[in-house]
C-alpha cells in the first residue's frame, strides 16, 4: 500500500515505504512538457529544467551541487512530452535536505540573464549533438510523419531558433503558469518517516502558489500518416515505420506492450530473429511502444546499408502483415507475458524506479497501481485480446521516416512497396 496526502494548496504527495532499504528516492513532478508548448515556446520546458539548476533565490548553482555532493546524494532532472521531474536519491537520514533542495529549485529559481545566455549555448550544443545522431533524427522524424505538426510531434529540445529567442520574461511566464501545486506531485520510495515527510512538505511547499495559465487545446488529433525523409551523408540508412498505438489510460496497454515484445521488443522477437539472426542484414533492429495521454504509436526501427534498405523494409512489412492476418502464436504470447512480468519486477527493484512509477501515474492519470495489481492485470491478459489489438493496429495506415544518403529516392521507393 501507499502513503498519500493532499496539501491544502492541492499538492499531491505519495510514498511507498520500503523498510529494508537505507536509501530513499524523491521526485517533484510537474505537468509541464513539450506537449503543452505553443510553437514559439518550443523547447521551453526543457530549457527551464536546465535553468532551475543555475541557482535559486537562496542557493547558487555551486551550492546546489555541493550540498548534495556533501551527503553523497544524486540530483538530476528530465523533461518528457508531458512532464518534468526533478529528483534526488539519498541515504534516508538526508531526505530532509533533498526535499529542501528540490523544493527550492522548483519554486524559487533565479533565472539569471547571464546564466540564461550561457545555458542557451549548452542546449544548442545538445540539439546539435542530437542532429549528429542519425538514430535520434529518424525517431524525431517518425513522430512528425505519424502526427504531423502537432505539439506531441515536436522535439522536446526545441530548435536552435526557438531556444535562442527565449527571454527571461518567457521563462517567468511559463514557469508561473505551469509550476503550481495543483499541477505537481511529490513522490517518494524507500525508507522514510511519513509524518516527517508531510511536515517537511507543509513547511517547504505548503505556501507554494501560482496562477495557472489559461487552458489551451493541446489535444492530439488524428491525421493521415505520411512518408518523410532527411538527407544525411552517413553509411547506413535509418528506417522507421510508425503505426497507431493506445493511450496511457487504455486498458489494453499491457496487450500493446506484449505485442511489441513479440514483434521487435526482445532478442527472441520476430524482427530480431528474422532480419539480424537469419539474414544478417541489420545490427540494430527493434520496435518500441509509446503511450501518451491522448495518443500512442508503435514504432519499428532498422539501420542497414542503402542497397539493402528496400529488402529490409519489405521483410519488416511481411512480418507485420503475418501478425495482422494470422495473429501471434500461443507460445509467443506465453513467453512475452513472462517477459513483461519479469521486466516489471526486475525494473521495480530500485527506489528510483518505484518513485518514477508512482509519480508519473499519479501526475498524469491521478491513479495508483500496486505491484500485485500490475501482475494481476498482466496475468489476466487474453490471447485473443492481443491478436484483436494486433489486427486493429497493424492494418492501419503507417508512417515512414528515412534518413541517409538518397533518402528521398529510397523513401519514394519504399513508400510504394507497402
Amino acid at each position: 500500500m501507499f502513503d498519500q496526502k493532499t496539501l491544502a494548496n492541492g499538492l499531491r504527495i505519495i510514498g511507498e515505504k520500503i523498510d529494508h532499504f537505507r536509501s530513499v528516492a524523491v521526485g517533484l513532478w510537474i505537468g509541464a512538457g513539450s506537449q503543452y508548448e505553443t510553437p514559439p515556446e518550443a523547447g521551453v520546458s526543457h530549457f527551464l529544467e536546465h535553468m532551475v539548476f543555475k541557482g535559486t533565490q537562496k542557493r547558487t548553482a555551486r551550492q546546489i551541487a555541493e550540498e548534495m555532493d556533501a551527503v553523497g546524494g544524486q540530483l538530476n532532472a528530465f523533461t518528457s512530452k508531458e512532464c518534468t521531474c526533478f529528483y534526488a536519491k539519498v541515504v534516508d537520514e538526508h531526505l530532509d535536505l533533498a526535499m529542501d533542495v528540490l523544493s527550492d529549485m522548483a519554486t524559487a529559481p533565479k533565472f539569471d540573464p547571464t546564466e540564461m545566455e550561457k545555458e542557451k549555448g549548452v542546449v544548442i550544443e545538445e540539439i546539435a549533438m542530437a542532429e549528429d545522431t542519425p538514430e535520434d533524427v529518424v525517431h524525431e522524424l517518425i513522430m512528425l510523419a505519424q502526427f504531423g505538426d502537432q505539439p506531441v510531434a515536436r522535439p522536446i529540445l526545441g530548435s536552435e531558433r526557438s531556444v535562442s529567442s527565449f527571454a527571461r520574461e518567457d521563462l517567468l511566464s511559463y514557469w508561473g503558469g505551469m509550476y503550481h501545486p495543483r499541477n505537481a506531485v511529490l513522490a517518494l520510495a524507500g525508507n522514510y518517516d511519513w509524518e516527517r515527510v508531510v511536515d517537511a512538505a507543509e513547511r517547504l511547499l505548503g505556501n507554494w502558489g501560482a496562477t495557472p495559465r489559461a487552458a489551451a487545446d493541446f489535444h492530439t488529433h488524428a491525421v493521415e500518416p505520411t512518408a518523410l525523409f532527411k538527407e544525411k551523408d552517413i553509411e547506413q540508412v535509418q528506417i522507421c515505420l510508425g503505426y497507431p498505438g493506445v493511450t496511457m489510460e487504455d486498458e489494453r496497454n499491457y496487450a500493446f506492450s506484449l505485442l511489441n515484445s513479440v514483434l521487435g521488443g526482445s532478442m527472441s522477437s520476430r524482427l530480431f530473429q528474422k532480419i539480424r539472426e537469419e539474414k544478417g542484414m541489420a545490427y540494430s533492429i527493434y520496435s518500441y511502444p509509446n503511450s501518451y495521454l491522448d495518443c500512442g504509436m508503435l514504432s519499428i526501427y532498422a539501420a542497414t546499408r542503402p542497397e539493402q534498405a528496400a529488402e529490409v523494409l519489405q521483410m519488416i512489412r511481411g512480418e507485420i502483415a503475418s501478425i495482422a492476418e494470422k495473429g501471434i502464436r500461443r507460445e509467443e504470447f506465453q513467453m512475452a507475458r513472462e517477459q513483461l512480468k519479469a521486466g516489471f519486477i526486475l525494473g521495480s527493484e530500485s527506489t528510483s524506479a518505484r518513485m518514477n512509477s508512482l509519480g508519473r501515474r499519479l501526475l498524469l492519470l491521478n491513479q495508483t497501481r500496486t505491484e500485485t495489481e500490475v501482475i494481476d492485470r498482466i496475468n489476466a491478459m487474453r490471447f485473443e485480446e492481443v491478436n484483436a489489438l494486433a489486427r486493429e493496429i497493424l492494418t492501419a495506415p503507417s508512417a515512414l521516416a528515412v534518413v541517409g544518403r538518397d533518402a528521398e529516392k529510397l523513401s519514394r521507393q519504399m513508400g510504394t512497396e507497402a
